[in-house]
């Protein structure tokens, strides 16, 4: 069995059929809701509030720009080492199991994030600061290599096959969650509290979020069970001895599929919540508070349509889900960047709205993809692996699209190009990976 001739694996010995627990079930995608949340929180609010407080505090010696520029390379360091993570917890998600590993990847991430919320500055222990402000970072990068795949799977794992479309769609909702909160203490905090109160201790108040979230994601962890899936594993010594190197050895087309599968989901989030913010002001004219508003619209109108989405890929699959939305997201790439030069506020919105929705399919179909095409012994591996390396390479994307901007000299539809470029990517594979959808529950013995 091997998938290097491009097919999906097939079933060799079928695992007994696990017994699924409706209760359980629900339990678990809380966990994995709460938990993803916790993640985007953390992971969003160093992104955002970096600016405020990053340059003067940790950077002083620096002047303002590169002060800017080490901050975001601080960022950097995040998507570079979350490869990384997914190697390292994927293969223990996959050996000691999916719950044990959840539990150590939102302790460090939640204990990371806020530890940065208590770090002394420049000022007070020089060189060490910007130091440990880097070590958190790469605390935080390694653990979101593996939260992910966890998460998806402590939802699906435990629900019964007709369900999990909606199941691995629910914890895509951490996404949008995580910008809300992060967004909307952007907006609240600096006017209460004011500019200098802000830059001497209010920025700490969003990293200090992260321990009364972390306490209530490690409550409902603790509380449930390990999945049906991987209990039946153990039972049956179905288990790899390094789980990691069988799903290269094993599945090397098929990550690269699932990697190329989740470009748009992800990609799109660097492209219009990083870039076209950037985008919107120094070249558009548009406020902040604007350009923050609008997206605060599109990621509230996720709530609604993830959910929606995760619904429908329970009649017709999380794959087509996925193919749905990557057509969708060509056929407007350009049309939307068209329209949104005439800089009025309700093309703005109306831009965020269908350039969210769109690529929202593929976010929502993404996980149920993923989980349909791996088999249970490396699944967590190829997961997180998959997922980690397609973050990475959506990371480059502002770059990318800032250095097409300057070659066109800022041309209207240059975003347009690398929006249509990663659907076009997402499309191909997400029709490859269609063809291979296999039931969570029917794992072979990788030999």
């Amino acid at each position: 069995m091997t998938t290097t001739s491009g097919k999906a694996p097939t079933t060799t010995e079928a695992t007994s059929a696990p017994h699924f627990d409706r209760t359980t079930a629900r339990k678990s995608v809380w966990a994995a809701l709460v938990g993803s949340s916790l993640e985007s929180f953390d992971f969003y609010v160093f992104a955002y509030f970096s600016a405020i407080f990053a340059p003067a505090l940790f950077f002083p010696e620096l002047d303002p720009a590169a002060g800017l520029l080490g901050s975001f390379a601080v960022i950097a360091v995040a998507f570079i080492v979350r490869p990384i993570g997914a190697v390292i917890f994927g293969n223990l998600g996959d050996r000691i199991g999916r719950k044990r590993t959840l539990l150590i990847t939102i302790t460090m991430m939640g204990i990371g994030t806020g530890l940065i919320g208590l770090l002394p500055d420049f000022s007070t222990i020089g060189l060490a600061a910007p130091l440990l402000l880097l070590a958190l970072r790469i605390v935080q990068g390694l653990s979101l290599g593996g939260e992910w795949g966890g998460g998806i799977l402590i939802a699906v794992e435990h629900a019964e096959p007709k369900r999990r479309g909606l199941y691995a769609a629910l914890p895509q909702l951490g996404s949008p969650i995580g910008t809300i909160l992060t967004g909307a203490l952007l907006l609240i905090l600096p006017p209460i509290i004011g500019a200098d109160e802000m830059l001497a201790w209010g920025w700490r108040i969003p990293f200090l979020l992260a321990f009364p979230l972390l306490a209530v994601s490690l409550y409902l962890r603790l509380a449930i069970n390990e999945t049906p899936v991987f209990t039946s594993l153990v039972a049956e010594k179905k288990r790899e001895r390094i789980p990691v190197l069988t799903a290269f050895r094993k599945f090397p087309v098929a990550i690269v599929v699932a990697i190329g599968a989740a470009m748009l989901g992800i990609g799109s989030y660097s492209l219009m919540n990083t870039y076209t913010i950037g985008y919107g002001i120094s070249v558009l004219g548009f406020s902040y508070p604007d350009l923050a508003l609008a997206t605060l619209i599109g990621s509230l109108l996720q709530l609604v349509t993830i959910p929606l989405f995760g619904v429908l890929a329970n009649h017709i699959g999380p794959a087509r889900v996925v193919v749905i939305g990557a057509i969708g997201t060509l056929v407007i790439a350009f049309p939307m960047y068209f329209l949104l030069q005439f800089a009025t506020f309700e093309i703005l919105v109306g831009t965020m709205i269908v350039g969210g929705i769109l690529p929202t399919l593929a976010w929502a179909g993404l996980g149920g993809l993923m989980a349909n095409i791996f088999s249970g012994p490396v699944r967590y591996s190829a997961m997180s692996i998959a997922y980690a390396v397609a973050a990475a390479l959506s990371g480059i994307i502002p770059f990318a699209t800032q250095g097409l901007s300057i070659a066109s000299d800022g041309a209207w539809w240059h975003p347009g190009v690398v929006l249509a470029i990663i659907s076009l990517i997402t499309l191909v594979c997400a029709v490859i990976a269609s063809r291979w959808t296999r039931a969570v529950d029917a794992d072979p013995i990788l030999n």
